[in-house]
């Protein structure tokens, strides 16, 4: 046997069979019976998917062999008419849906092979002559020596534009749906030319080695696109050191502004490159310039963060795409019922493409490509579709909008100059260093945690510095160090796990959670030991969070803890994160910050490492003597209201993880 059928029972009462595995040959050959055992989705399933485990002139020359050999006595049998009727509605769909694949082949060979052996009814006639057309292409490209290219955006920059003359403030005199408009055009032009499939981890994941820089360069050209806008934001608002604190506060409302009117129009993917700009390191810090800003448009900023939020999975990002993807179908009904849809469900969803990568990037790191017994694991494959499958669905839902070029604002976007994290950071500084009258003025620190790169890097591979991808916080790193560490555990059947031991400091018992508590979904990446060199560090090690309150927001730091460190050592390692003076120790009490709320002072002789369970890994520095600074949020709340909360260390996670 070369399958691994599985059956099910429609309601109707026909009985169905779905290929679960099977030997390349099999899988292939499938495709012309799939539709008689009612798998009406295979070769759907098929077409998107098996560049993951074949190529395209292997698959041409198996169907090529069978074609040679076809069913039946005689042309005009029942069998041979039925098989002919099967191998156009293949070979259609392929030429309609997935055209570059004849294009990418290079030798027309196969395809010459192919076309005699095709019916010679109507539709078998249409496709030979589609098929013989591309043979000629690739003759000519042969003898021009071109190489075939994957399709990219029409989108590109001028390649002339100097930054001599850059002027950050220009931004502000464009009206914030204007330039709204134009970054959604830009992005739906981009989407639009994604090919899905580009999107596959086993595709994704190999893009930097060498001899693949040329595979997946629709997704590539998205992310570039991603990368520009965030890199903008960031340019803007710390290009001219010598700008008054209110102009570069109207910069930052500007950029909210613009962010609220792309989501508006559910253009989600520059929503989140403007958010990841403004949470970004250069920016965030930037103290004086938020305490500036209008408080209306830090609620929207905070508003619009929360769609990216890391609760739940990003499970709003998620809850949005399905809600966005509901009303495309209720727009589609409207349209089948000879009505004109209205309002928002007019347009078409351009996502933030990484949630895909995300998921198909888990998808294929988690499940095996074939069977013990060597079969190809084709249900990793409808899984793998269905991931697919939103994708195209909401690539549909873009199609019919319309844009007119502002070249004014264009000019100016693609003029806006890039800076390294080296040249933001000094700007940051010297920006931050003119703004603040008390540069020696003493802070009041706050333990996020960051993940692991050893546990992200045994999943994905090295860490790739020639094209960094999403290049600002992204949620991917989150979800990609609990996979780790569940693969790492495999008797582990939940990821809500006990991930600390128990504590046994007798100072701290009277506070400590009971023991069978279990952790929250982010105790996976945050409240395990780290790991050192590709090992596990033991239980003596952990990493916690210590929050820096300030006047306007909270500052994170992650620190590591060990089974030998006091409070004093704690509060000492943590102003020192804080570029604080670490001999102020003394000066300081450390609070463990409760899950009710509730406040816990650790003792000075305390053992701050048996004083953690999953679920309170969240610290505060407080000077002695004195409460919460005023102005400050109250100690349990976890981000600012007015203050973006740092991403530490998530540019460089974004790269181990792309």
């Amino acid at each position: 046997c070369h399958f691994v059928p599985h059956f099910s029972q429609h309601s109707s009462g026909l009985r169905c069979e779905f290929i679960k595995a099977g030997t390349e040959e099999k899988l292939v050959l499938h495709l012309l019976h799939s539709f008689s055992t009612g798998d009406t989705s295979y070769v759907s399933i098929f077409l998107s998917t098996y560049r993951s485990f074949t190529t395209t002139q292997r698959v041409l020359d198996i169907l090529a062999d069978r074609l040679e050999n076809p069913p039946g006595a005689n042309k005009l049998s029942v069998n041979r008419l039925a098989f002919n009727k099967t191998v156009c509605s293949v070979f259609s769909k392929w030429l309609d849906e997935y055209k570059e694949d004849f294009l990418s082949l290079g030798d027309p060979t196969p395809l010459l092979r192919l076309a005699p052996l095709l019916p010679s009814d109507p539709s078998g006639s249409e496709i030979r002559r589609r098929l013989l057309k591309i043979s000629e292409e690739l003759s000519e490209r042969a003898l021009l020596s071109d190489s075939p290219t994957d399709c990219v955006s029409p989108v590109t920059p001028p390649s002339d534009s100097s930054n001599a003359e850059f002027d950050a403030t220009k931004i502000l005199g464009f009206p914030a749906d204007v330039v709204a408009e134009q970054l959604t055009r830009i992005e739906t032009d981009l989407f639009l030319h994604v090919v899905p499939y580009h999107c596959l981890g086993s595709l994704w994941s190999q893009r930097d080695k060498k001899g693949r820089g040329g595979i997946c360069l629709s997704v590539r050209a998205t992310v570039r696109q991603f990368n520009r806008l965030a890199k903008a934001v960031t340019a803007s608002c710390l290009w001219h050191v010598d700008l008054r604190t209110q102009q570069r506060a109207r910069l930052l409302e500007k950029w909210i502004s613009v962010a609220e009117e792309c989501r508006a129009r559910k253009n989600f993917s520059s929503v989140y490159a403007i958010v990841s700009a403004l949470q970004s390191n250069p920016l965030h810090r930037l103290r004086r310039i938020w305490a500036e800003t209008d408080r209306e448009a830090l609620r929207r900023y905070e508003e619009l963060s929360d769609i990216f939020s890391e609760k739940d999975n990003y499970s709003q990002s998620r809850e949005l795409l399905r809600e966005e993807e509901t009303s495309q179908l209720v727009s589609a009904d409207t349209k089948t019922n000879n009505r004109r849809p209205t309002g928002a469900a007019a347009r078409g969803t351009v996502p933030y493409l990484g949630i895909f990568l995300t998921d198909l990037m888990m998808l294929d790191t988690a499940v095996k490509d074939r069977l013990e017994n060597g079969y190809i694991h084709f249900d990793k494959r409808r899984r793998e579709f269905e991931v697919l499958s939103q994708i195209k669905f909401l690539q549909t839902s873009c199609k019919n909008w319309s844009f007119v070029a502002d070249e004014s604002f264009l000019e100016w976007y693609y003029s806006v100059p890039t800076l390294s994290e080296e040249q933001s950071y000094r700007l940051s500084n010297q920006i931050e260093s003119a703004s603040d009258p008390s540069p020696g003025r003493a802070l009041n620190p706050t333990v996020v945690i960051t993940h692991c790169t050893d546990i992200l890097t045994s999943v994905v591979g090295p860490s790739i510095e020639s094209e960094a991808v999403f290049d600002f916080p992204s949620p991917v790193n989150h979800l990609l160090s609990k996979l780790a560490k569940h693969m790492k555990s495999p008797s582990v059947s939940c990821l809500d796990v006990e991930s600390s031991p128990p504590p046994t400091d007798p100072a701290l018992t009277y506070v400590t959670p009971e023991s069978s508590i279990k952790s929250h979904r982010r105790s996976v990446s945050c409240g395990s030991p780290p790991t050192s060199k590709g090992r596990e560090a033991g239980p003596d090690m952990r990493i916690i969070r210590i929050r820096m309150d300030l006047q306007d927001g909270n500052l994170y730091r992650s620190i590591m803890v060990t089974s030998n460190d006091k409070t004093p050592s704690v509060i000492s390692n943590a102003l020192e994160k804080h570029n604080q003076d670490p001999k102020e120790a003394p000066r300081y009490e450390l609070i463990q910050l409760q899950p009710d709320g509730k406040e816990l002072k650790m003792p000075s002789a305390g053992n701050v490492f048996y004083a953690m369970t999953s679920s309170s890994v969240d610290f505060l520095l407080r000077r002695q003597g004195g409460g919460t600074p005023l102005g400050s949020p109250s100690v349990g709340t976890e981000t600012s209201a007015t203050f973006p909360r740092i991403k530490a260390k998530g540019r460089r996670l974004v790269r181990t993880l792309f």
